[in-house]
């Protein structure tokens, strides 16, 4: 398939992109995009929730009442996980949220995202483009030029490398994020409203979603 490459005027470059049909033209596998962002969310946890227990928590060294006679349960602590300001039974613990899944299954499920985008026509294919410093106002004008509603729709620009000045010029777009080609996850395209591809970025992106094999190799 193929898709206008735009200038950043927003007009039309008279080149073409060609898109390969195994990127974003497969039907999106369900289970594949929900196992990977389970797994990307499941990441992003701190896992330092903690509680004390029993042994770690402060007083309660001293035998609260003889053991016969009183009608009460014999209490060795007033600590108890039963008690009031006692110690917590099986709280929560610092741990790491970690789960991992095959590579082909994450892969998979980036292709189903953006193939998933692509029929929402939620793809957008401009000139590669940089700026001399931030320029908030610069990258504002590119995306008003390609009719993007700043207000109402999410929008992922795609760069083919790290460029600190893009990334820059949108910090302070509340609606706008920009990542390197390649560190873009199935979340982060799933939670955009529309991709910005720079044309630099595409080829990228396709050779790292299916790279190309030699073929004439022996």
């Amino acid at each position: 398939m193929e898709l206008t490459i735009y200038t950043r005027e927003g007009s039309d470059s008279g080149n073409k992109a060609e898109l390969k049909d195994s990127i974003f033209g497969i039907e999106p596998h369900e289970v594949a995009v929900y196992e990977d962002v389970r797994r990307i969310q499941a990441h992003r946890r701190r896992g330092t929730a903690s509680t004390k227990e029993r042994g770690e928590v402060r007083g309660g060294g001293r035998k609260a009442h003889r053991q016969k006679g009183t009608g009460m349960a014999r209490r060795g602590s007033i600590r108890s996980p039963l008690l009031k300001g006692g110690g917590t039974t099986f709280g929560p613990r610092p741990h790491k949220y970690r789960l991992n899944i095959p590579k082909k299954v994450r892969n998979l499920a980036r292709r189903s995202a953006f193939s998933a985008l692509m029929e929402k026509e939620g793809i957008l294919i401009t000139e590669d483009f940089t700026f001399r410093g931030p320029k908030t106002k610069k990258i504002k004008e590119i995306l008003n030029a390609l009719d993007l509603n700043l207000e109402e729709q999410k929008v992922l620009i795609l760069t083919p490398g790290y460029d600190l000045d893009v990334y820059k010029s949108a910090r302070n777009l509340q609606k706008v994020n920009v990542m390197e080609v390649e560190k873009a996850n199935t979340y982060d395209v799933l939670n955009a409203d529309v991709v910005l591809l720079q044309e630099s970025a595409l080829e990228t992106l396709q050779n790292i979603l299916e790279p190309e094999t030699d073929e004439t190799a022996a």
